[in-house]
């Protein structure tokens, strides 16, 4: 009886996994229920819709300040590296996920029927790109595959850009490498290069959770990727990653001054700061309001609850 019972419990928690990754693409329900969250507003298709203007600070965030944060939140399977970026620039934008398999042909053929029956034009290759829009990063989890793994080239490309002013995280490879340089705006993050053409993978889901490398990806996450390296933002999180490391940012440019200017030690500086040297800090902030990255309201509401 224990073993029927804990059979149903085990299915009523997978259905809305089952079900996610059987919808091309995924239903407003089951986003939602990944998301739960979230309060704030959503896309027509469901996902956050997480502040713009959060979203553009968190591109000058330094991803040992942001994996602090979401460590301390319990968040410890955000950050992928050792991957190859297309231009050495940061980009930001909201993730649409995708999700790619090993071919088979049986399943890859009802997914096709079911894609076009519901509307769905042309290869599933293009889905994703045909739902994206602007500000939104393409975020493919394409197995690591490299050789006949390249998810899009230049064509694809230039497509992806017209659609969402932004770029891709593929766990996969690309083609047409010089060709995609030439998209200005544009920018990637794969695994690596590859000549070939995409052959035995099929799209298994849009707007699924995803695997990417060592980090779980859900739609909406806030990506920011550089220097080779992605870190994923669960979007209810992101206004307290922003102001946190905006504030920690501050603070470490007050302490370098103070440093400089020879009126505290490292000492006093690198330790938990006496009253003093908090009212130092809070007498710099009113005098340099032309250094604060957050408006002052943010900041003054971030200090109510600030413990130092």
């Amino acid at each position: 009886m224990k073993s029927v019972f804990l059979y149903s419990l085990a299915l009523l928690v997978l259905a809305p996994l089952s079900e996610m990754q059987a919808q091309l693409p995924a239903s407003k329900e089951s986003i939602a229920f990944y998301t739960q969250e979230w309060s704030g507003p959503r896309l027509p298709d469901g996902r956050p819709k997480a502040d713009d203007k959060l979203i553009e600070r968190l591109k000058s965030i330094s991803f040992e300040e942001v994996w602090g944060i979401l460590r301390n939140e319990g968040f410890n399977n955000q950050y992928e590296d050792g991957w190859k970026m297309l231009h050495d620039e940061p980009f930001v934008g909201r993730a649409l996920t995708a999700a790619y398999m090993p071919l088979r042909p049986d399943v890859n053929k009802r997914m096709l029927e079911k894609g076009h029956k519901e509307g769905q034009i042309g290869p599933s290759n293009s889905w994703p790109i045909d739902m994206l829009q602007e500000g939104d990063i393409y975020v493919a989890d394409g197995f690591g595959k490299i050789v006949d793994g390249t998810l899009i080239g230049d064509n694809l490309g230039n497509a992806i850009y017209a659609k969402s002013k932004n770029g891709v995280v593929f766990d996969a490879s690309a083609r047409d490498q010089q060709g995609l340089e030439e998209i200005e705006g544009f920018n990637a993050l794969v695994r690596d290069w590859h000549p070939s053409y995409l052959r035995e993978s099929m799209l298994m889901g849009i707007n699924v959770p995803v695997r990417i490398g060592k980090a779980t990806v859900f739609p909406g996450d806030i990506v920011l990727a550089k220097k080779n390296a992605v870190i994923f933002v669960p979007p209810h999180l992101l206004e307290k990653v922003v102001i946190t490391a905006e504030f920690i940012g501050l603070r470490d440019k007050f302490g370098h001054q103070r440093l400089r200017e020879g009126k505290y030690t490292p000492g006093q500086i690198d330790t938990q700061w006496t009253d003093a040297i908090k009212q130092d800090f809070l007498k710099w902030l009113d005098d340099n309001p032309d250094l604060l990255p957050m408006s002052r309201k943010e900041l003054d509401e971030y200090m109510k609850n600030r413990t130092w």
